[in-house]
């Protein structure tokens, strides 16, 4: 999942290794994966790909194009080609060697990826809750106005797009754990 670390910051956060570890065993072994935020740097980065920050952090409610290779992926087949998701990210990735790109922002070319039948890696939060938008907002007040956005907007904009993001979620999220049988 999420979290104000970046994976390149493993000689402060050494779990971050161990995390990476993790992940190319379960690859390696076709078991399912989800890296959400931070969770998808993770993935990508064990998949050989850089992470890096941008100059532009990619915080609050921000369209999500679909590309058409979902017409065949498992866990988004039958989503809606575009919506509007809740980030929170300063750093990306480059897509992973093999991997098929599931989707894409005005902001982040890589937003949603496979790798194999198994592995999927979101930069956008499906997961999110207004309890989770609230403290997020609350918790990093200091990073939104360095950034110079508006957290009260950012909480106002959730009650418009969470009915749909949280349709998508549990559909993508009630499939992925399909694949844990």
């Amino acid at each position: 999942m999420g979290g104000p670390q970046s994976v390149y910051e493993d000689k402060k956060f050494p779990y971050l290794r161990d995390e990476m570890r993790l992940i190319e065993d379960a690859i390696k072994h076709e078991k399912p994966v989800l890296g959400v935020c931070l969770g998808s740097q993770l993935l990508a980065a064990a998949l050989g790909s850089s992470v890096y920050p941008v100059r532009q952090k990619e915080i609050g409610w921000h369209r999500v194009t679909l590309s058409k290779s979902i017409a065949t992926d498992r866990l988004f087949n039958g989503e809606p080609r575009s919506l509007t998701a809740f980030h929170w990210h300063g750093d990306v990735f480059d897509l992973p060697r093999g991997a098929t790109l599931l989707a894409s922002s005005a902001l982040t070319a890589n937003q949603n990826f496979r790798y194999g039948k198994t592995a999927y890696g979101l930069l956008f939060h499906l997961e999110v809750t207004l309890a989770h938008i609230n403290t997020m907002v609350e918790t990093f007040a200091d990073e939104l106005q360095a950034a110079g956005l508006n957290g009260a907007a950012i909480k106002l904009n959730a009650h418009t797009h969470m009915p749909a993001l949280q349709k998508v979620g549990s559909e993508v999220f009630a499939r992925w754990t399909g694949l844990l049988t």
